[in-house]
């Protein structure tokens, strides 16, 4: 959503984006999460108050562009996106949300390196805005740099103490080192600091099965799937662990409702590279693909 308050000397911009507040975070009891959840960076709101020589019509100009900005995001054309947000910032150069804006429409292309300049040119102009911490960590994981990640979330937790997101991030920067009771640790602050934040329970299901917690990640998959029984991500997993457990009938059930959600996870490599599951569901669900 884009809002635009116009008074003669006074304007306000509000580039409003539906991803402003996580999807996983705002979750309710009805909810179903997706796997695309922990995928978004954050969308900021940039606000200009510029001075009485801008004319209104400038201002009628860049919310007309901001809408479509929006919208082409909203439809997942982050091409047209990237296009709009540039025309912005020939507008309003200094504005460091429309850069960090910038850089999520790039992220989401895959154009890493990129994304994260235009990240950097935020934080330049705007050192303390937690945002571009978050959505830069989140391109520094995608290329696996978790160390530089991590130090992100870690400038961005100090700005924002309260930031679920920022815990939930680190906790997955942190078990791509191995490093999983810290992850834990981080996962569990995120939930309680927000508890519909299902990804982050998810998250933590997973990394307590790595560390060899079996029995209580299985009953912390089995609370998150009768909560949200259209979870592929935790109808996969159980299908990994029930089937490592001999529990068949069971996991081919939730098996059945996993493909029919989201045939992702028929892609090992997927699951592992992007979807980043630990080693070992990895092997669990492999077995599973295999004997299928």
């Amino acid at each position: 959503m884009i809002r635009l308050i116009l008074t003669l000397l006074t304007v306000v911009i509000l580039f409003l984006a539906g991803f402003n507040t996580p999807p996983a975070m705002a979750q309710t009891e009805t909810a179903t999460p997706s796997i695309n959840e922990t995928e978004l960076p954050k969308i900021e709101t940039p606000e200009t108050a510029p001075s009485p020589s801008i004319d209104e019509e400038k201002f009628k100009k860049a919310n007309e562009i901001g809408q479509k900005a929006f919208d082409a995001s909203e439809k997942g054309d982050f091409v047209a996106a990237e296009t709009y947000w540039n025309e912005l910032i020939k507008m309003f150069p200094d504005n460091p949300a429309l850069w960090s804006n910038l850089g999520n429409s790039k992220a989401a292309q895959n154009k890493l390196k990129e994304a994260i300049a235009d990240y950097n040119k935020s934080m330049e102009l705007a050192p303390n805005a937690p945002d571009p911490y978050l959505n830069r960590g989140l391109a520094l994981e995608g290329l696996g740099k978790f160390e530089e990640a991590i130090a992100d979330y870690n400038k961005l937790l100090e700005i924002a103490p309260n930031d679920a997101m920022g815990y939930n991030n680190r906790g997955n920067a942190e078990a791509g080192l191995g490093e999983w009771e810290k992850a834990i640790a981080d996962y569990r602050k995120a939930f309680e600091l927000v508890p519909e934040f299902a990804f982050a329970r998810a998250n933590y299901a997973l990394a307590l099965y790595e560390i060899g917690q079996k029995e209580v990640a299985i009953r912390t998959m089995r609370n998150l799937v009768r909560k949200y029984p259209q979870f592929p991500d935790m109808r996969a997993a159980l299908t990994a662990a029930l089937w490592e457990q001999g529990q068949h009938g069971e996991a081919e059930s939730n098996w059945v409702a996993v493909v029919g959600l989201d045939d992702r996870y028929k892609d090992i490599e997927w699951v592992k590279t992007v979807r980043r599951w630990p080693s070992s569901l990895v092997a669990a669900l492999d077995k599973f693909l295999k004997l299928e």
